[in-house]
Formats: C-alpha cells, structure tokens, sequence
C-alpha cells in the first residue's frame, strides 16, 4: 500500500475543533493541528483498520513521538478532539483507529478476541511511516484501555508508556459480580458498541429507545433477548447473558490481568471511586507494583464519565505528564508522589507513597449490627456466626417489586454519591447507624462485609453499602457490593461481601451507616430465588433474608482518627 503524505494544510474537522474550543484549564497549544483521514491499516484476516491520523503542523519535520488510540466508539466525538487534536497540539503524532468491525473497519467485532492481533499490526504499519521516530505510548478509557492490555501482552519494543484511564482489562467482571449480572452495564456496553461508532444520531436515538422500554427490559422474564426490543441483535451481548459462569470457556483468553503481573512498561493508571470499573484499575496498580513496573495512580471524585468531563483538567494533565516523561525525556511535569488520590468528606486531595498508604494502620476496625438499628464499634472483629447465632433483623426481597439501586459505581449518568433517604425508608432495606462521632474517622483502602445470613429459599443477593450520615440525617453512599449466598434450611451461612475501596474522612459530628439489602436493580439483574440462571428464569420467589450475629462490617485504617 503506497504511504500517504501529509497535507499540512488540511484541518481536522469543524466540530471537533468547536469542542476542543469549550474545554477551560488546559495548557496553551503548542502546535497547530493537522489531520489525514481515512488511512487503511492491514489487519489480519484481510481487514482494513480505518484510521485518523492527527500530528503537529510545523516549517520542519519534527521529531515526535507517536500516542496509539484503538476504539470502538468511532472516531469522531469525543476521541477527535480529546485526544486526536489536544495531544497533537501537545507535540504527539496521534493514529486514532476503529477497532475491527466498527467505523468502516473491515470484519466483524468481537469484544475481545481481535484486540491483540490488531494492535502488532498497527504497530508494524507505524514502522513503515515516514514520520513514526520508534518511540510509542498508548491512551485511553474504558475498552480503549482494554485494547491497551491486549498490546501489553507481549509489548512491542517501541512501546514506552501507557495511560489506562478508566480502563477495563476483565471483561467478565463487567458483566458479573460473584455470578450476579450487572444487568445496567451489560444494557449500556451493548448500547455503546453497538450505535456509538455510527455517529450522533443513530447513538442518541437508541439511548432514547433504551431509556423508554429500560423498565420492560430489566423485568423481562425472560431476561435474555428482551433487548433486542431496543438494541437490535447483539449476539456477543447474548453470549455474555448465557454465560454467569467465570470458568466457562467462554471467558477464555478475556481477561488481560497477565499483562500487567510481567509489564514493564511505564504505566499511568486513572480512575474515579464511582467508577464502574474501579476495582480493576486497584488490580492494575497492585500487579504493576507487584513487578515492580513504575507505575502511577490518580483517583478522583468521580463516575466512569465524569472522569472525562468535569474531571478532565486533572486527567489531562497528569497524562500529559506522564507521556512526556516517558516518551519525551521532560518528567519536570510529574508530582513528586506516585499517588494521588481525593479523599470524600473533606473534599481534598492526597499525595501518598502508594495504595493502600504505607503509612496506614494494617488493622481493620469492625463495626458490629445491634437487634435495635445500632452500629457499634469493637476494637476486635466479633466470630462469624454459626449454628444457633441470634437473629438480628430480617428483610423480604420481592422479585415483582425489587429494591432499586441508587447511585454507586455505575456507566450511567444516575452513578456516584445519592441521598439514600428514600432507598432506606423501604422495608425492605435495612440499616444499622453509629453514634456521632466524636472526632473524624478516616477510612483508607479496602471496605468489606462479613455476614452470617439464612434464607427461606435458599437462595439469595446480599448487598452491602456504607453510607456518611450528616448531623441534618442525610444518608449518601460511599462504598458498596454485592454478593450471592446460598443457605440450607434455617442455619445462616458465611459470605463476604467486597465493598471496593475508598478515601473517605467521616467528620466528627457525623454517623456511620451500614446498609443492607437484598438487590439493587437494574445495577443488578434479580435474584429469582431458585438458582435458577437470572437471564433464563420465569419463575420467581419472595425471597426471606435474615441476619444473624456474628455480622462484621470492616472500615480499613477506622482507628486512625483526627
């Protein structure tokens, strides 16, 4: 294939300049933009990467370094100026490419199989480029980080950085939490791959169509297929509802943990605490130290979105830094830790020496539910409750009207920090709540739940959230999880829930709160209280579940105070 040129004069299009025109608190442009669209890449199979390339205008032919964007999504807005003309301007050669199967790329798109082929392809079409100078970093969120990891499994020599931002390397534990569908993700995934990459239009009327028959989809029994109503078909999307299971062969090869328990390469990693894939990005950084990879993290105040929105003036920045420590020998940018993160309740950031901080008790403070609504603190987690333990409280998980899910870490705008005030007023929600705190508590890490519970059914969802109660009573989220339990006639069985983490400061005056459920849908698909599969199911049963003593929440770093 004859190499194109560049038409210096060529602009990139109107739009993505008018967006780039509205962002406020990003550096001056170094550079004016340029822009080649349309370039074919080979891939395999005979498929043509469609690609946008964006570099600096200059008199002279520079020398910069090459940033490579794979997605999905297309690559108009937002990729074209988020990253296509703010990091031209910055002094990058940036190829934005479709992903095979999406925005006129050749071949049909699976969601992960391709991703590492694809990318030593582009990488070997790099190399033949007149302006490529062997030096490449790699950017992006959500799959586009994905499509990152997939590079990383055996990282081509020219590959010197990468800044995962918001970004996925499991693709079951998007769909699933311990078996249970999270039946919003799957609906707003198969959304975005399917109608994001065809423009504005076809994307804003199938979010519409979504958001009108949302209620008919997720209380569909059947649950699988009652998409299609306003998605069309999307076969990969039924594959993943017909799988729960974590060890079917069908999620062979889909995660990408692997490539960063060996990685190498100079790695950035951005996320928000009501990010929806928050914990695989502490996966990501605990791997990356674990190799000893230099390796940075940022976490902000922020959703899966909101990262890339109103967060946008900090993640530029930090992988701006980032990108030109690495790839252009100027770490002047770089903060002088390798942590940074936002701490909720005083609403400051933090510089620490890593995650969780070195410097923090190792010893987790328990909180322990009273029969009266009480939360009290011990000094030593209380034994988990077996046969016999005492009844606390019960709650009735009804199928036909199931407790809603509100706010957390979501795709959907709905996600973050929610007053709970209407969700805990449910009876089928309970609550147990501390005394007001003497003096601040601040809480630093990894948030879990130890439960002894008992059904009737012998099936059942346990969620658990800790919640920030102000001195007005204003109940909001601030950690949560899920997970399944099943029982055997009345004796209560163990389950840990995993809450993700959190940097959060409960003010002293302020109450802690621990809320417990038995679903939050649609963040959740329903537990039908049968065993049987939550996307098969027809039938359903009120679901009994019962708490025992013996039930621990555990805050990490709680006996730190001050």
């Amino acid at each position: 294939m004859a190499l194109r040129t560049h038409d210096p004069a060529r602009k990139p299009p109107l739009s993505s300049r008018m967006m780039r025109a509205i962002w406020r608190g990003l550096p001056q442009k170094r550079y004016d933009v340029g822009w080649e669209p349309g370039v074919e890449v080979p891939a395999g199979e005979g498929s043509a990467l469609v690609t946008d390339h964006y570099f600096p205008r200059t008199d002279t032919s520079g020398d910069f370094p090459t940033l490579l964007v794979r997605s999905p999504y297309g690559r108009g807005l937002p990729w074209a100026p988020q990253y296509g003309i703010l990091f031209a301007e910055q002094g990058f050669h940036v190829v934005l490419q479709s992903c095979r199967g999406t925005g006129g790329s050749g071949g049909a798109f699976d969601l992960w199989r391709n991703e590492a082929d694809d990318g030593r392809a582009t990488v070997a079409w790099l190399r033949e480029q007149p302006w490529f100078n062997g030096t490449l970093g790699t950017i992006g969120p959500s799959y586009l980080g994905y499509v990152q990891w997939a590079l990383a499994l055996d990282p081509p020599p020219e590959l010197k950085a990468m800044v995962v931002q918001v970004g996925l390397h499991d693709p079951y534990a998007l769909f699933y939490a311990d078996g249970a569908l999270r039946l919003e993700n799957a609906l707003l995934v198969g959304l975005g791959m399917t109608y994001q990459h065809r423009g504005v239009l076809p994307v804003v009327k199938a979010t519409l169509r979504l958001q009108r028959r949302m209620r008919d989809i997720v209380m569909a029994r059947p649950l699988r297929g009652a998409y299609a109503s306003a998605l069309g078909e999307v076969p990969w999307l039924d594959d993943v509802l017909a799988h729960p299971d974590a060890g079917a062969p069908y999620w062979d090869g889909a995660s990408l943990a692997r490539a960063a328990e060996g990685s190498s390469v100079p790695t950035s990693l951005v996320s928000g605490w009501h990010d929806a894939l928050a914990d695989q990005t502490f996966e990501q950084y605990a791997r990356l130290r674990a190799a000893g990879c230099d390796t940075a993290l940022l976490v902000g105040p922020w959703t899966h979105t909101s990262a890339l929105q109103q967060g946008w003036p900090e993640v530029f920045a930090e992988s701006l830094a980032w990108l030109r420590a690495h790839l252009c020998g100027d770490s002047s940018g770089l903060r002088p830790t390798r942590v940074r993160v936002h701490v909720g309740g005083e609403g400051g950031w933090r510089d620490l020496d890593g995650w969780p901080s070195r410097s923090s008790s190792p010893v987790a403070t328990s909180w322990v539910p009273v029969a009266d609504g009480r939360l009290e603190q011990r000094a030593l987690a209380a034994p988990a409750g077996g046969a016999g333990a005492a009844a606390l409280a019960s709650l009735r998980y009804d199928p036909a009207d199931p407790t809603p899910s509100i706010g957390g870490q979501l795709l959907s705008r709905t996600a973050g920090a929610r007053d709970n005030g209407a969700l805990e007023g449910r009876e089928d929600v309970l609550t147990f709540t501390g005394p007001p705190l003497a003096e601040a508590v601040e809480v630093l890490g990894s948030v879990s739940a130890r439960l002894s519970v008992s059904t009737d059914t012998g099936y059942a969802d346990v969620f658990s959230r800790l919640c920030d109660v102000d001195a007005r009573g204003r109940s909001v989220n601030v950690c949560d999880g899920l997970a399944s339990v099943e029982t055997v006639e009345d004796e209560p069985s163990q389950v840990t829930v995993p809450m993700s983490s959190t940097a959060y400061r409960f003010p002293a005056g302020h109450r802690i709160r621990w809320q417990i459920s038995g679903g939050a849908h649609p963040r959740y698909a329903r537990n039908p209280g049968t065993g049987k599969s939550r996307a098969e199911a027809v039938d359903f049963s009120a679901i009994r579940v019962t708490l025992h003593d013996g039930s621990v929440l555990e805050l990490p770093d709680g006996s730190r105070v001050g």
